[in-house]
């Protein structure tokens, strides 16, 4: 049986998000509301696409841990940009009601991301699905615009390579100064994969410390990299 892994987070954001419905009351006043079946409705419709169309029998729906986040232990300033961002109100409840009403998984301390990239390294009769294009880091077979793809090992080390050089401005973490997907490409085109990414980093002025850390936040954990009866992440470590 294959299953579709899929990015909770994402569906429980848009479902949330879209069905916010803003009223003009006059005199400048200015209400939103949101009707929980809406929610429902619209979390329903998009895993039911999802399951119509991808060669899958089942889905597990990823979520993330909402109150620890392990990467914000290595670096405080991770996602910070985003502490005054205002959420969709019933965002919270649409993660509930997946975890009411499908099989779901969280991992203490990991990101959505993170389960996806645990789940599909370690089962080959499975299929991730997610909007972000992080998930390209990882060795597995992805739906993408209607079709499987798959990622081969080295293709996505070259993928993970590139989101440590480039950062990632939503997560707020630089990356290498003045470094886009045109210059990785070429630091890494005839480059030693790790070599490449740290002497990049040395010619900005950098250590070999900030990439790594760079690294870290950048990197979706693969089977393997952590440990699900201790919550313990083992950090990647450069070979």
């Amino acid at each position: 049986m294959t299953l579709l892994l899929i990015d909770g987070d994402i569906i429980a954001y848009k479902a949330a998000a879209s069905a916010e419905t803003p009223i003009n009351w006059g005199d400048g006043l200015w209400t939103l509301h949101c009707f929980e079946q809406d929610v429902a409705l619209r979390l329903e419709e998009q895993i039911e696409k999802l399951l119509i169309e991808a060669p899958v029998n089942d889905c597990i729906v990823a979520l993330s841990d909402m109150w620890e986040n392990y990467r914000k232990e290595l670096a405080p300033y991770y996602k910070a940009n985003r502490t005054n961002t205002r959420k969709p109100m019933l965002l919270r409840w649409a993660k509930e009601y997946l975890q009411s009403n499908y099989n779901t998984v969280i991992y203490s301390r990991l990101e959505a991301d993170d389960v996806l990239g645990i789940l599909g390294t370690a089962n080959s009769d499975t299929i991730i699905w997610s909007e972000d294009k992080d998930l390209r880091t990882v060795p597995a077979k992805h739906w993408i615009d209607g079709e499987v793809v798959e990622i081969s090992e080295e293709e996505a080390d070259y993928n993970f390579f590139t989101q440590t050089l480039v950062g990632d401005a939503t997560d707020n973490y630089k990356g290498c100064p003045s470094v886009g997907h045109k210059t990785a490409e070429k630091i890494l085109e005839f480059g030693d994969g790790w070599g490449a990414v740290v002497r990049a980093f040395i010619s900005k002025g950098l250590s070999e410390e900030v990439a790594l850390e760079n690294a870290r936040l950048a990197r979706i954990l693969r089977n393997g990299e952590y440990d699900t009866d201790t919550g313990e992440v083992k950090l990647w470590t450069p070979a």
